[in-house]
């Protein structure tokens, strides 16, 4: 079994010029045979990063932000929550961006995921986000008609520019203190086929199934164009993208993991240390409880 510091550089993408998809197998398991291994290293990678978002948060120094784009039934929420089991909800935040509403509309692209953004100390879950402007405005172009944009900024170069509006964006918010993790969940298109019919076969999880989901799955050639070219242009050394093999979820949450708790050791996060006065108050608290017994 490889180990987990190498697991979570595996996938890393920081320099996306020669970057291909297909260069990534989605059933790709990293070497590692034994799910019950897996499992076990993952329990203790929770267990690390328990410990590392207390000081994170305790440190009030850096903000993480993990965002996670994939096809449908990658398992993006099932990451969220097999991963981040063992965080302090009080330090983390998940928001899942959908259609966009009309006030979003009238506002930059960047705008209601600006809103959403970490504070320090704390880790923020995207769970799709402003990346949706270069793969699904990209596919269905005829949804740029809903931003009311002015019809000379849609030209041919307006996906460049967003490339470049989102790297701005992203290196604003490194050189402000936020650590930015991209994961992009790689699964096939045979695997997704696997998974729609499990949901459309087990009643638990027909709530799941959407018929658009099915009319996407057309599309499938057209969005793994576009997240190629997605990653070309936006990994970056301060914002890599993770291009993670998703047709075996306990190997996804595995690696998703690990590169979250390397990103966080690296942080080096620590309790505060106090100075002599802060030290003199507490020694004096403590005396004034004492002295009540």
């Amino acid at each position: 079994m490889p180990g987990m510091k190498e697991l979570a550089r595996r996938y890393r993408v920081a320099d996306g010029e020669a970057f291909h998809l297909a260069d990534v197998e989605p059933g790709d398991r990293g070497g590692i045979r034994s799910k019950q291994k897996a499992a076990a290293a993952l329990a203790a990678g929770i267990g690390r990063l328990a410990e590392m978002q207390e000081k994170l948060y305790a440190q009030d120094r850096w903000a993480l932000l993990v965002i996670l784009q994939a096809m449908d039934a990658a398992g993006k929420d099932g990451t969220i929550k097999h991963v981040m089991s063992g965080v302090n909800p009080q330090g983390c935040e998940v928001t899942s961006f959908k259609v966009p509403s009309p006030e979003e509309l009238d506002h930059d692209f960047l705008w209601r995921s600006s809103r959403r953004l970490p504070a320090r100390g704390r880790i923020g879950i995207f769970n799709r986000s402003y990346y949706e402007e270069v793969l699904v405005v990209r596919v269905h172009p005829e949804l740029l008609e809903r931003q009311r944009l002015s019809p000379e900024l849609v030209g041919p170069r307006i996906w460049k520019e967003r490339y470049e509006d989102i790297n701005a964006f992203e290196r604003r918010l490194a050189r402000n203190g936020t650590r930015i993790l991209k994961f992009f969940l790689h699964e096939s298109r045979d695997e997704q086929r696997r998974r729609f019919m499990a949901r459309l076969d087990t009643p638990e999880k027909n709530w799941k199934f959407s018929n658009a989901d099915v009319a996407e799955r057309q599309h499938w050639d057209a969005y793994m164009a576009a997240a190629e070219e997605m990653i070309r242009h936006t990994a970056t050394r301060h914002a890599p993208w993770h291009v993670v093999p998703a047709d075996h979820k306990w190997f996804t949450h595995l690696v998703v993991g690990e590169t979250i708790v390397a990103a966080l050791e690296d942080l080096h996060p620590a309790f505060p240390t106090l100075d002599k006065e802060r030290g003199k108050e507490l020694k004096k608290a403590r005396a004034t409880l004492a002295a009540e017994e």
